[in-house]
């Protein structure tokens, strides 16, 4: 996975981009260590000092944790998975709600051996006559259990007579092999609380105790808003123009961590059709990518303050992805601005747009975790870097290619390593953020 000549976490591997990150870290940085992070877009000229790496992903969660519960809805099983319980599953009638077998075989009453009834009873027909002392019938699983049964006889376990009768090749206990109606739970017992997460099996279970609908936390939405004039949605880069790496990839990824995307629009560098696309949005989130620095054409920053928007991340002491935002343009809306360079931009959905997808969704945050990296991986000396990372056993193996315009690295990944300040030696224990797809399968998040 690596290529020859390259060394893992290296620096210089993106240091044309390294270097542009520093230029706008130190223009944002205060002269006094003491000074707070500004609130609200900086003046021309003035300066601040970019929000911790923790911090920053507690700011997201925090954001929307503030905003009151949204009001749950009520969806179809087909349209629940990845969503969170907004009511309890309570169970609607007994599990089982009838006597049935366990096995196919033979319903027994009394000691054997028995006579064997010519018709059997089948799974899903309606109740059987009763048997008496020494009669059998043959039963399917799943099938109720005729009245006065003893036990269900298994297949392997009976052999008939030359007379036709039904002897038993094993001990037959009382009750063995049936399924007692309310086993597993009787009508209104709560069988999974408010803030389950809904999986296949949660589904199976909903089913089966009589669901066709359940009540759920509502998909939060997104919109992306995809900003600059360079980009090229098909073909092949020309005359200073470059592929769309972020149109493409940012819909789906945030469809993995449970968001449902409302539309995907490319604005170019153009501040009036950015404003018109923020104050027209409805969207729960609105992320936008490159134009968080402070260039000619760098539109973010003005747009939000000519909004009202109140800014409460404004860089991140992070590698890649320093010049990454978060804003919160009224009540039930944030944004997230994205820097443009796609590892950059991955960044800033791990750091910001997942704590604040996660809470709104009434998921709880996953259980960190760490491994032993096999390399060492150079850290900056001031911020946290974020480097792709292969789980092989008990590993975590850094991958390269892990410069801010790099998606090689991360297309192959399962994790992203978190490194501090500094860096990490090998062997070093290192905290690992999966990626959504890593444990979930492509399209829905359940972490």
């Amino acid at each position: 996975m690596t290529a020859p000549g390259t060394r893992t976490g290296a620096i210089d591997e993106d240091s044309d981009d390294l270097a542009v990150e520093e230029a706008l870290a130190l223009v944002r940085q205060p002269k006094d260590d003491s000074e707070t992070p500004v609130s609200s877009p900086a003046a021309p000229g003035e300066r601040h000092r970019a929000t911790p790496w923790p911090q920053a992903r507690e700011t997201a969660a925090r954001a929307v944790r503030s905003a009151g519960r949204r009001a749950p809805v009520s969806v179809s099983l087909a349209d629940a998975l990845g969503l969170v319980l907004a009511a309890p599953l309570d169970a609607l009638t007994d599990l089982p709600s009838f006597d049935t077998s366990a096995m196919d075989g033979w319903a027994v009453a009394g000691p054997g051996p028995w006579e064997v009834r010519d018709e059997g009873v089948l799974a899903g027909h309606a109740q059987p006559e009763p048997l008496t002392d020494g009669e059998a019938v043959r039963i399917a699983t799943g099938a109720r259990i005729p009245a006065d049964t003893t036990a269900v006889l298994r297949t392997e376990h009976g052999r008939s007579d030359a007379q036709g009768r039904l002897h038993a090749t094993r001990e037959v206990s009382h009750g063995q092999d049936i399924r007692p109606r309310g086993q597993e739970c009787r009508n209104g017992e709560q069988l999974l609380p408010v803030g389950t997460l809904v999986t296949p099996a949660v589904l199976g279970l909903a089913a089966a105790a009589g669901y066709d609908t359940v009540t759920v936390v509502p998909r939060p939405r997104a919109e992306v808003l995809v900003l600059g004039d360079e980009l090229l949605t098909e073909g092949l880069p020309h005359d200073g123009l470059i592929r769309d790496a972020l149109g493409p990839m940012l819909p789906p990824w945030l469809r993995a961590m449970g968001a449902e995307v409302t539309a995907v629009r490319r604005l170019g560098d153009d501040a009036k059709a950015l404003h018109k696309a923020l104050t027209a949005s409805d969207a729960d989130l609105v992320l936008t990518t490159g134009g968080t620095a402070a260039g000619p054409v760098d539109h973010v920053h003005p747009t939000l303050e000519r909004i009202g928007a109140e800014l409460l991340v404004d860089g991140v002491k992070v590698r890649p992805g320093h010049p990454m935002l978060l804003a919160r343009i009224n009540e039930d809306q944030h944004l997230v601005g994205l820097p443009g360079n796609p590892l950059a931009a991955v960044s800033g959905l791990i750091t910001l747009a997942e704590p604040l997808l996660r809470t709104l969704a009434a998921r709880p945050a996953p259980e960190p975790y760490t491994l032993p990296l096999t390399e060492t991986v150079q850290g900056h000396p001031y911020d946290t870097r974020l480097v792709p990372v292969v789980l092989r056993g008990d590993r975590a193996v850094p991958l390269h290619y892990n410069g801010p315009a790099m998606l090689r690295g991360i297309a192959a990944a399962d994790a992203l390593a978190v490194v501090p300040p500094g860096g990490a030696p090998q062997g070093k224990e290192a905290e690992l953020l999966d990626l959504p797809w890593a444990a979930a399968g492509i399209g829905v998040c359940f972490t």
